[in-house]
């Protein structure tokens, strides 16, 4: 079973889950698609975003001395790095653990990877032990079962006593069914980036407590592909999605 959050004071404001839509694979990667190519939004400027807010909520729900950081190649794993320089900055201990060849980044995650060796933050071969494990192996790119050092790596995970918190979606979760892969990521928190994806709905034993966090897609884009929203974060850049009928 996923290690739950140790704070029962939760500080962000919740919703209902099904007050907002949710988003296929094919849709999130219109949405992203959209707004770097007709809104100007920069991939870096995204991922700076989703980053700073996974350091927020991992502070915030865990409170963590040392936290390892697993992270895929593509912009999830460029997420998780913003992630690991966020938490280093406010004193956390940090380990950051790479799926891949560091060489095999992309010229988005391997610029957060570079300002992360500049401020001596430590990058191995192998995780370490920690208070907290941050996954951001796989985003929504995800097919099929995940393989090689991606899948070792959620299965040391699963196997630690300490919390997984997981960026966008645990790592082996797809996107839009909702299936769980062998293996798949057991997160105690989740934090979803602009919309909530249809298979976390799905499949919530894996999810653990579900957020959603503002990457400063505005409303007005969703209208492209058909959605119509107000404003998603009035009252800030996290939410809590309360599930079911349950008042938030």
């Amino acid at each position: 079973m996923p290690v739950r959050a140790i704070d029962a004071q939760d500080p962000f404001p919740s919703v209902l889950d099904s007050s907002l839509p949710s988003l296929s694979a094919e849709q999130m990667r219109e949405i992203d698609r959209l707004a770097v190519e007709e809104f100007g939004l920069l991939l870096i400027q995204m991922m700076e975003n989703a980053g700073a807010r996974m350091a927020e909520l991992a502070l915030a729900l865990f409170r963590p001395g040392t936290v390892e950081v697993v992270c895929g190649r593509g912009g999830n794993g460029g997420g998780g790095l913003v992630a690991a320089r966020h938490l280093a900055n406010r004193g956390v201990r940090v380990h950051v653990t790479l799926a891949d060849d560091p060489t095999r980044l992309g010229d988005v995650p391997g610029h957060q990877l570079s300002l992360l060796a500049r401020m001596g933050v430590t990058i191995g071969d192998e995780p370490l032990e920690s208070d907290l494990v941050l996954d951001a192996l796989i985003g929504y790119s995800l097919r099929g079962d995940p393989r090689g050092r991606a899948a070792e790596l959620i299965r040391w995970s699963n196997e630690q006593g300490a919390p997984v918190c997981s960026l966008d979606l645990p790592s082996g979760l797809d996107a839009t069914t909702g299936a769980v892969g062998d293996p798949c990521v057991l997160a105690g928190a989740t934090l979803t980036l602009a919309l909530p994806k249809v298979g976390l709905g799905a499949s919530p034993h894996v999810v653990g407590d579900l957020y959603l966090a503002d990457i400063s897609i505005p409303p007005a884009l969703y209208s492209v592909i058909g959605i119509r929203l107000g404003r998603i974060f009035p009252s800030g850049p996290i939410l809590r999605l309360a599930r079911g009928g349950a008042s938030p």
